[in-house]
């Protein structure tokens, strides 16, 4: 067997494999002879068919097979022997030979590969970046305890109505005379709020109604757009957006919904028992979940411009040209995902910023020797784990069954990956925060989600 690498450009080699009869023959030789053991053929005691019937009909196939078996292991063997740092994977060269297996006894195979560019990634302390410290404001310090306390809050039915109340009851559509039109709207146990009606003078009509009261709306002048008329009248949007006139509103049912009262009971169960003990205590854990929540988007927030100066620091070309056969070469087996030409031209620029930020963010694994054991890797999952729960408005999830809970998306290969994935990732920031100038800059979280705004214009 021999090997040989050409070498294109600084981008692109090939690699050929040629595959003499003395490599293959043995194996192909055993396999024939398993089959000849196994093999039920009428007429032939069992294991004792011959030996030339039995290549005859399987022997191309074997042969087929033992060949690409070889020339897979090799070139696998080779890439890693050379330690070609290769992107994709080794692609049939468009230059590959016609290969003829009934006649020929020497094959030559050639594949296409890219490899990944050369790159230099340095940091100093001469080099800034800026953190972004998302301030906690009063208002936002009480919304956040309304949204922890608000799972917990009770309904208590009203006889009349305030502005807070919630009423349910039925609407049927007017006609000009005032009465029930026709084959019109209906829609039962509607429920509405003083809240949402945009107009003073229809809002005034819902403070102080009782149950049974009659209360007539113009739905286009008293509600502030056609998906909130869609949702109560239980129509399309299309046909909110023809409702005209008046409709007839009959109050079923007020009911308020009532914050519950900050004592030792709520405590406990929002942070567990005897966790926090006074109003004090859970103001303090209130702010200190919320700091720990803006911090996660503050990590972000520097991810995206560590990532953004890193990129901006390293120059590099790419294989272009194989990455799109690639990409249309690992799609094509898959008839719901196959992708045109013209969609991998729209993809290319954001597929090659991606693997432009991976060669950057490998390179910088490597000569830095970063690693992550799988206690990272716990961590990390741990960390998606309370992310998760926090979504919820679960902001307290012991420690013990977040462990429990990372440690069983790890039993899923997929989940590994991720997990890993992301923990090199956090170990890469890490670095990249010690290697240079961080800027912390305290700031609203209005000036916070302006940044966002910012980055989408440019």
């Amino acid at each position: 067997m021999n090997i040989e690498k050409e070498q294109i450009d600084d981008l692109n080699a090939v690699v050929h494999i040629t595959i003499e009869k003395d490599d293959y023959e043995p194996r192909v030789e055993k396999v024939l002879k398993d089959y000849r053991k196994k093999a039920n053929m009428p007429g032939f005691r069992p294991g004792k068919v011959p030996a030339s019937l039995v290549k005859k009909m399987y022997g191309k196939a074997v042969l087929v097979d033992e060949i690409n078996k070889l020339v897979s292991e090799n070139l696998s063997q080779y890439i890693s022997e050379n330690k070609l740092d290769i992107l994709g994977e080794p692609l049939p060269s468009e230059k590959q030979q016609t290969i003829d297996f009934d006649q020929d006894e020497q094959f030559k195979f050639s594949f296409d590969l890219a490899l990944s560019p050369e790159v230099e990634v340095k940091l100093t302390k001469r080099e800034k970046l800026p953190y972004y410290d998302i301030q906690v404001s009063d208002d936002m310090l009480d919304g956040q305890k309304k949204n922890v306390t608000s799972r917990f809050g009770t309904t208590e039915q009203r006889e009349e109505a305030n502005e807070k109340c919630m009423l349910k009851g039925d609407f049927v559509q007017l006609d000009q005379n005032g009465d029930e039109l026709e084959d019109g709207i209906k829609a039962e146990d509607a429920v509405m709020s003083a809240t949402i009606i945009k107009d003073e003078d229809e809002k005034k009509k819902i403070i102080g109604a009782k149950v049974g009261d009659e209360i007539v709306f113009e739905p286009k002048k008293a509600f502030p757009n056609d998906t909130e008329i869609s949702y109560l009248l239980k129509v399309s949007k299309e046909q909110a957006a023809e409702v005209d006139g008046q409709f007839k509103f009959t109050v079923k049912e007020i009911n308020e919904y009532v914050d519950p009262e900050l004592n030792q009971e709520l405590f406990d169960k929002i942070f567990g028992p005897g966790k926090v003990t006074n109003e004090e205590e859970f103001t303090a854990q209130v702010k200190e979940d919320l700091e720990n929540t803006l911090k996660m988007e503050s990590e972000y927030k520097f991810s995206i411009d560590a990532k953004d100066k890193l990129m901006g620091k390293v120059d590099m070309k790419l294989p272009e040209e194989f990455l799109k056969r690639w990409i249309k070469a690992t799609n094509q087996d898959k008839e719901d995902q196959q992708l045109t030409d013209e969609q991998i031209e729209n993809e290319m620029p954001r597929f090659l910023e991606d693997l432009k930020w991976q060669i950057i963010r490998n390179q910088l694994i490597k000569d830095n020797e970063l690693k992550i054991e799988q206690q990272d890797v716990i961590e990390f999952a741990k960390k998606s784990a309370r992310m998760q729960f926090m979504q919820y408005g679960l902001n307290n999830v012991p420690d013990e069954h977040l462990e429990s809970y990372a440690t069983d998306m790890l039993k899923n290969e997929d989940q590994q990956r991720s997990m890993a994935e992301g923990a090199i990732n956090d170990k890469v920031m890490d670095f990249v925060k010690e290697a240079v100038k961080v800027e912390t800059k305290e700031v609203s979280r209005e000036e916070f989600n302006k940044l966002f705004e910012d980055n989408k214009k440019k």
